[in-house]
């Protein structure tokens, strides 16, 4: 990630959160006859250091995962495998990221809603994540997000 990137994604992390603070982030791709590789590192390509990586997969046919917002956390999802939709929501404005490339990431900072939904068969989810697990850092409930956001 180009340093200019990284300092007005830090920048947007003071302000009232949009669906535009959101941010696909290209990782390095070293191409070879004996399959590709693609690596991420903390403070370089994503503007965080990473506390927490988890993925999902085995996501059932029509269902979705996510539909919430953090207070805190950022992140980063990368689809490893096969792609999905991550819906955007910042209380006003919608916006959906396709992602299906594994050398392409979507930055979301905190107080944005987001669900992922349309897996494709055999889709694998990686995420990034900016601080430990914590229950007491997401927001569930979307009426709540929405005034909350309002008054970021």
């Amino acid at each position: 990630m180009e340093h200019r990137l990284l300092m007005k994604l830090i920048k947007n992390m003071q302000k009232t959160r949009s669906v535009y603070d959101t941010a696909i982030i290209q990782f390095p791709k070293i191409l070879d006859v004996r399959g590709n590789l693609t690596f991420v590192e903390a403070n370089r390509h994503v503007p965080f250091r990473i506390a927490r990586v988890y993925w999902i997969y085995d996501v059932p046919g029509g269902e979705s995962r996510g539909s919430h917002a953090y207070r805190e956390l950022q992140e980063v999802i990368i689809a490893l495998s096969g792609g999905f939709e991550v819906f955007l929501d910042d209380g006003m404005t919608q916006k959906t990221v396709i992602l299906n490339r594994a050398y392409y990431g979507l930055y979301v900072p905190n107080m944005i809603w987001r669900r992922m939904q349309q897996f494709s068969t055999n889709a694998v989810a990686l995420v990034l994540a900016s601080l430990p697990y914590s229950a007491e850092d997401y927001i569930r409930d979307y009426p709540e997000f929405q005034r909350m956001n309002r008054k970021s």
